[in-house]
C-alpha cells in the first residue's frame, strides 16, 4: 500500500512539474537506485493475460522519457523506457510505451495535439492505451474530474468517460490478471482473436451501427471495418460534441 501510494505522489509530483514548464533532462528522470521495470517485470511473469513487450530502441526510449517527464521509478516511466509497448491478450489492449515498428506510438506523441499542445504544458490527461474496438483508457491529469491520477475509459458503447477508480498501476495489474472477457462483455464478436492478431498498432476495429446505439447492441450483427485509431479518436470526440456531452 505504501509503495503504491508513492507511485502515485510520483505521477502527481510529475503533472506538476510538467505545469511549471520546467522539463527536467533526461538522466534526472532515470533511477538507477530503485526503477519501477523490475516491478513490472516480476508483474509480467505471473500474469494470467497473455503479454507482448515490444522491443525498445533506445534513442527512441530517452526521446519519448523526456517528452512525458516522468521518472523510471514510476511504472509510467518505467513502461515508457523500457518497452516499445505492451500489447495484451493478443493485442486486443494496447499499453503506450515509446513506440515500436509493431506499434509506432509514443506516449508524448500520441497525446500531443489532444491533452497538451506543446512538450512541457501540463496535460490535462494522457492516453495510456487503447483497446482493438475503439476504447481509450486516460490518465486523469485534472481535466477529468477531481481524482487526479486515476485511470478512465473512454468507452465506445456510449462515449462516456468512466472512471475505473484504480492507478496507473493497478491498471498495468488490470490488463495482466483481470477477466477481460467479462470487462468486455458483450463487445468481443465471434472469431475476434484472429482479426484482432492481424490488427496494426494504430488501428482499430469501427463499427456500424455505432455500440452505443440500440441497433448496434449486438456486436455480431455490426457491420465493422479497420480505420486509422487517430481518425476513430477524432470521430468519438466529434459524436460526443454533437450529442451535447461537450458543450
Amino acid at each position: 500500500m505504501i509503495k503504491r501510494f508513492l507511485l502515485l505522489a510520483l505521477i502527481l509530483i510529475n503533472f506538476a512539474a510538467i505545469g511549471q514548464n520546467k522539463m527536467k533532462e533526461v538522466k534526472e528522470l532515470i533511477d538507477t537506485n530503485d526503477p519501477g521495470w523490475p516491478i513490472v517485470e516480476d508483474w509480467i511473469k505471473t500474469a494470467k493475460n497473455k503479454v507482448e513487450i515490444l522491443p525498445v530502441d533506445a534513442t527512441k526510449a530517452k526521446e519519448a522519457l523526456y517528452k512525458t517527464q516522468v521518472t523510471t521509478r514510476s511504472i509510467l516511466g518505467a513502461v515508457v523506457y523500457n518497452t516499445g509497448g505492451l500489447l495484451i491478450d493478443g493485442g486486443w489492449i494496447r499499453i503506450l510505451g515509446s513506440g515500436n515498428a509493431k506499434f509506432n506510438r509514443s506516449v508524448p506523441d500520441w497525446n500531443k495535439g489532444k491533452s497538451f499542445n506543446e512538450f512541457g504544458e501540463v496535460p490535462s490527461f494522457l492516453l495510456i492505451a487503447d483497446d482493438a474496438i475503439g476504447g481509450f483508457f486516460m490518465l486523469n491529469g485534472g481535466g477529468l474530474g477531481n481524482d487526479v491520477g486515476k485511470i478512465y475509459y473512454f468507452s465506445p458503447d456510449n462515449l462516456e468517460y468512466e472512471s475505473l477508480d484504480i492507478t496507473y498501476s493497478e491498471f498495468i495489474g488490470f490488463c495482466l490478471n483481470n477477466d477481460l472477457d467479462k470487462f468486455y462483455e458483450g463487445n468481443r464478436w465471434n472469431g475476434w482473436r484472429e482479426e484482432v492478431s492481424k490488427l496494426k498498432g494504430d488501428e482499430v476495429f469501427n463499427f456500424y451501427p455505432f455500440l452505443w446505439t440500440a441497433e448496434g447492441s449486438d456486436i455480431n450483427k455490426s457491420l465493422r471495418k479497420i480505420i486509422p485509431i487517430q481518425e476513430q479518436y477524432s470521430l468519438n470526440i466529434d459524436l460526443r460534441k454533437q450529442l451535447g456531452f461537450d458543450k
